[in-house]
């Protein structure tokens, strides 16, 4: 399996910020590029309120509301990376904004919690315009303003449901830069696959900790990684430990059997040029571990491009994929079998293809789906999630198909076809 993709940096200058009483008064961070690990006050765009905590309340349980610009620390987010996504954490209280119960419906009160590292602390800033949409991660519900209340609610293009990003401090001082991005946020259009910096043949598995990047270069297998078959016994090109990330690589033919994720991994801006037997396996045996696949794209899959053989939650997002099997399934008869979940955000699927996910709902699995366009599907045969019984021998049992609201969950707005 190969991979390539372009790096798409976008850096904002650094500009002075003041805070002046009773009003935030600062740089506002432009919606195209990131938004860096650092202080900010976030403000509706259809209020102009800034996001608060009720009270300034330092307890777990307390609701997050609007109120007026003041500049207060209730008012002061921290934005840090974690869990594929963002943790807004309460400056005066050092909890974490979270979702009431964890629930996926929307309407569901936004609060502050403990930090966990849940998927539902974890948020999702997407370019809206020249603003931000807030996207929890766990729920793929938008951050919504109502009334004094803040909620999570099905993400469109309603101004309540946009904000701003604007540097806090309680001084002259420099704004947070956005950090280069290391992937598109987007997926690139059909047809448009990044040209590889150069390649190097690889004739034993690359073990990867802590941060790699491969620079656009092109990776292959030849000797033990070079049959090009579809064997379930092949080692993978790259390894990762708990904890690392892989980003800017392509995979070129033979792939053998991809990327082995043995815990919490990101896979950022990786392109699979001809999938081997998987393009990512998922492994490692924590339930609260994740596998983040952001950016790139996968063609030419027989079978499987990501299969989940661990326990956790996978997330697949901004990615592209063509000419495959399945997207995603769930191990189906794996010896050892656990809960696994998986999110789909903003990919682009092209056919020939035939399944986006496969779970096994008797071990509680869940998949859930958001911005997604099929391509060259007029007559939707593509199967958004299918349902199965699994084993831990033998042959798993295909049960059904389609969204039920517990296992499979998506809405028709969900999806799109072009």
């Amino acid at each position: 399996m190969s991979t390539n993709s372009r790096l798409r940096a976008c850096v904002t200058a650094g500009a002075a910020a003041l805070l002046a009483a009773g009003a935030v008064v600062g740089l506002q961070l432009p919606a195209s590029a990131a938004p860096a690990s650092g202080s900010y006050a976030l403000v509706n765009s259809a209020s102009g309120l800034c996001l608060d905590v009720t009270g300034a309340s330092t307890s777990d349980g307390a609701a997050l509301t609007q109120s007026s610009c003041n500049g207060a620390a209730s008012q002061t987010w921290q934005l840090s990376f974690a869990s594929g996504g963002q943790k807004l954490v309460a400056s005066h209280s050092g909890r974490c904004a979270d979702i009431q119960d964890a629930g996926t419906s929307a309407g569901k009160l936004v609060l502050q919690q403990g930090c966990a590292g849940s998927a539902f602390q974890s948020w999702n800033l997407t370019a809206s315009g020249s603003n931000y949409r807030v996207v929890n991660i766990g729920s793929t519900k938008c951050l919504n303003a109502e009334g004094s209340t803040v909620k999570q609610n099905s993400c469109d293009s309603a101004a309540s449901k946009q904000w701003t990003l604007k540097a806090a401090g309680s001084g002259p001082g420099p704004t947070p830069t956005a950090t280069p991005t290391t992937g598109p946020t987007t997926p690139p259009p059909s047809g448009s696959w990044p040209s590889p910096n150069g390649q190097q043949a690889v004739g034993s598995t690359i073990n990867v900790s802590g941060s790699m990047d491969g620079g656009m270069k092109r990776y292959y297998g030849t000797g033990d990684l070079g049959s090009g078959g579809q064997s379930e016994s092949q080692p993978p090109i790259f390894k990762l430990s708990d904890g690392a990330t892989l980003q800017n690589v392509i995979l070129g033919a033979p792939a053998a059997d991809g990327i082995h994720c043995m815990g919490t991994c990101t896979l950022r801006n990786v392109w699979w040029e001809d999938v081997g037997e998987d393009a990512a396996t998922f492994k490692g045996t924590s339930a609260s571990q994740t596998m983040t696949i952001d950016g790139g794209g996968a063609r030419s899959a027989t079978d499987k491009v990501f299969q989940h053989n661990g326990p956790g939650t996978m997330y697949i997002k901004n990615f592209r994929v063509e000419n495959f099997g399945k997207l995603y399934r769930s191990c189906g008869n794996c010896s050892k079998q656990y809960q696994r979940n998986v999110v789909i955000s903003n990919v682009v699927a092209t056919t020939p293809g035939k399944v986006l996910a496969g779970i096994n709902t008797n071990y509680g699995d869940t998949a859930r789906f958001s911005s997604i366009r099929i391509v060259n599907d007029s007559s939707h045969k593509v199967v958004i999630c299918d349902k199965y019984k699994g084993v831990t021998s033998g042959e798993p049992s295909h049960i059904g198909s389609g969204a039920d609201g517990v296992n499979c969950l998506y809405s028709s707005s969900d999806i799109s076809y072009s």
